[in-house]
């Protein structure tokens, strides 16, 4: 070997060297860095020429485990969403035995109407009749309402969603963009792949998604219930949000809005093609679990008051009424929000307690001791009847002991998927985790470089010191 080869040769050692202390310590300070993918310098020898030249840096990513780990944190995403909505619907029907469930203002009402019946001279205990009537009513007021506020920030966090996905899609087609570029003029883009895993996980929470690989290191993204959302260009999300969302309004009758890929409609339930992430655990929880919240909560109201207007001739309404009205079938949808006491029996608004003794049309008191109303109103709440044709018969607070029964079911339901989802995610990502920089390892690999620099430093020096020798002869 000449002295210019041997120069050569140890000169692309040290390159080498460089470059691979570079890798190494990058690989470190990035050991905990979210989507960073541990590197590899590619050598190899430079055949004639003798040394050694860098072919390049190789991202080491394991893509099996990265798409299974992608699915899993969007089923969390899903399931977490659901469960944090199912709670808060418990939470507006009230638990029952806290004093301020549904089911327990029910069972005072009750009472009092017993006890009532028991001295019905008595006008404390009628008016204690009239004010547990009005805290029950109050109680339905209250969960309907917070129902539709849930069913309202359900659609405006479905607005942000969709605001999130496109502006990641959009992200993840820039740095597509940029990669191309990089790779065309020979740079390395394993920094630029880095933050497009980062996006791509992103997205993932949102909508479980596939990559798939392009040419020149571009990716497409594909829902898994179809829809491509990247194939150079993205796929533009669409959805309109609505301010406030009443108890009657559907997609069904248009007063809500769906969801649009590309300006085209598209199912927004299980087995549609955005189906499974965040985005469509908000879309079912504003048109699935909160509409079958508020739906039973205005079975339960109409119940309610088509048991104590039975005890009452039309048109006149009854203790409990539609808003001051009789009620009127066609308007079921939103009567748990609009039920009020009748303001016949309410002494502050005009009325009289009487009437709870002889009937709310009642123009007269009538014998004090005598209370037919009062005895007819505890045996209609009493009796066993279905709300609608099909059901199981119940009495009124069987009815709402049921209606609290299923909401806690579907509440710890959702908690159960929740956690054995939040269980999946987490052992991917450990395994992902385990594939990632090992220190150890990244350390034994430093000290040969180190070893390979301090010989190609010292070749350098004995050949210095031959030309030295060669020029002193």
């Amino acid at each position: 070997m000449s002295i210019s080869a041997a120069f050569n040769s140890a000169l692309s050692g040290l390159n080498a060297s460089s470059r691979l202390t570079d890798v190494i310590s990058g690989n470190l300070a990035n050991a905990l860095t979210p989507g960073y993918a541990p590197r590899e310098l590619g050598l190899q020898a430079q055949g004639t020429r003798g040394g050694v030249e860098v072919t390049g840096v190789t991202r080491h990513v394991d893509p099996v485990l990265l798409g299974d780990r992608r699915l899993a944190d969007s089923a969390l995403a899903d399931a977490q969403t659901r469960a944090g909505f199912a709670a808060s619907i418990e939470r507006a029907l009230g638990l029952p035995g806290e004093g301020g469930s549904i089911v327990d203002r029910l069972a005072a009402f009750e009472a009092a109407i017993v006890s009532a019946s028991s001295r019905p001279e008595d006008d404390t205990r009628l008016g204690a009749v009239q004010n547990e009537a009005t805290a029950l009513g109050a109680a339905l007021n209250g969960a309907a309402r917070q129902v539709e506020t849930l069913r309202s920030r359900a659609d405006a966090d479905i607005s942000d969603t969709v605001e999130r996905l496109n502006t990641g899609l959009a992200r993840v087609a820039e740095i597509n963009t940029q990669i191309v570029v990089e790779r065309s003029s020979g740079h390395d883009t394993a920094s630029l792949e880095d933050r497009r895993q980062q996006a791509i996980d992103s997205i993932s929470e949102l909508v479980p998604i596939r990559q798939l690989e392009r040419s020149r290191g571009e990716i497409a993204l594909v829902s898994t219930g179809g829809a491509l959302l990247l194939d150079g260009r993205p796929a533009q999300i669409g959805f309109e949000a609505t301010p406030l969302v009443a108890a009657h309004m559907t997609v069904q009758n248009g007063l809500l809005s769906g969801l649009e890929i590309g300006g085209y409609p598209v199912p927004t339930g299980t087995g549609g093609p955005l189906a499974g992430g965040r985005l469509a655990a908000l879309i079912d929880n504003r048109d699935a679990l909160g509409l079958d919240a508020q739906r039973g909560l205005d079975t339960l109201a109409r119940d309610l008051v088509e048991r104590v207007e039975s005890l009452t001739p039309p048109p006149s309404p009854g203790v409990f009424t539609d808003a001051g009205a009789r009620f009127d079938p066609a308007t079921e949808a939103g009567l748990a929000g609009r039920i009020t006491v009748n303001p016949a029996v309410d002494p502050e608004r005009g009325g009289a307690l009487f009437r709870l003794r002889v009937g709310p049309d009642a123009a007269s008191p009538g014998t004090p001791a005598d209370a037919p109303y009062l005895a007819a109103l505890g045996n209609v709440l009493s009796a066993r009847q279905a709300p609608a044709p099909g059901e199981v018969q119940r009495d009124l607070s069987g009815h709402a002991a049921q209606l609290s029964s299923r909401v806690a079911q579907a509440r710890l339901t959702a908690e159960n998927t929740a956690s054995f989802a939040a269980g999946q995610a987490g052992e991917l990502r450990e395994l992902e985790l385990r594939g990632g920089v090992d220190s150890d390892a990244e350390l034994q690999r430093l000290l040969l470089v180190e070893q390979a620099f301090s010989a190609n430093a010292r070749m350098i020096q004995t050949l210095d010191d031959m030309m030295q020798t060669l020029l002193r002869i």
